[in-house]
């Protein structure tokens, strides 16, 4: 089964709040985007933002270019579901982020809640990193999130590879400079918890 036929029938059979990374407001990320810019014009891409709530606080605290890619069609006709009019004002990819195609130099802001770890081949990753470099503008930033060391094995049913801030760096290599990193215990709708690392970077010229 290919990625987007998972996805797809992931997020048809199960609701909103029934899968294990469901995070009512994503506090942390939220945070490292405010802080990485000021101006609500900047350009921010949510990689793999499916049905997360992310882009709705994005938009209350009035970012104007906000961009959601999921692999998902599904996913994303429910978050537009979901804003009703205000989905007007989103740029929507439906795209697997290996494969899509994005303009160079675009993004301000990179930001990916547990993309990066579902990528167990190495040249998938090497396939995202680029991505990453090259549709992010210098002096741009990147937040990426996954399970940490202490994490799960597996998600939804597929093996993900477990971080810890030095390790993931290592796959961005030294053109991302690391600004922080930090561990977050999330609690699952099922009343279980989960370790994330978050790593944020900003992109050096080249």
């Amino acid at each position: 089964m290919d990625a987007r036929t998972h996805w797809e029938n992931i997020y048809t059979t199960k609701g909103p709040d029934q899968v294990s990374w469901y995070c009512p407001h994503l506090e942390t990320s939220i945070a490292l985007i405010e802080r990485s810019v000021s101006d609500r014009t900047s350009s921010i891409i949510d990689v793999g933002g499916g049905e997360s709530t992310l882009v709705d606080d994005l938009l209350a605290r009035g970012f104007q270019n906000v961009t959601v890619l999921d692999v998902s069609q599904v996913a994303i006709d429910a978050t537009k579901h979901r804003l009703g009019q205000v989905a007007d004002r989103v740029h929507w990819l439906t795209a697997d982020i290996t494969q899509v195609q994005l303009h160079p130099a675009v993004y301000d802001v990179w930001h990916d809640r547990a993309v990066f770890h579902f990528l167990t081949a190495p040249e998938q990753r090497a396939t995202y990193v680029r991505h990453a470099g090259r549709s992010v503008k210098a002096g741009g930033h990147v937040i990426v999130s996954t399970f940490g060391p202490e994490g799960p094995t597996k998600c939804s049913g597929l093996d993900v590879v477990r971080y810890d801030a030095e390790s993931l760096h290592e796959e961005f290599g030294t053109r991302f400079r690391l600004v922080e990193s930090s561990k977050e215990l999330h609690e699952t709708p099922f009343g279980t918890t989960q370790q994330f690392l978050y790593c944020y970077c900003r992109i050096e010229a080249k």
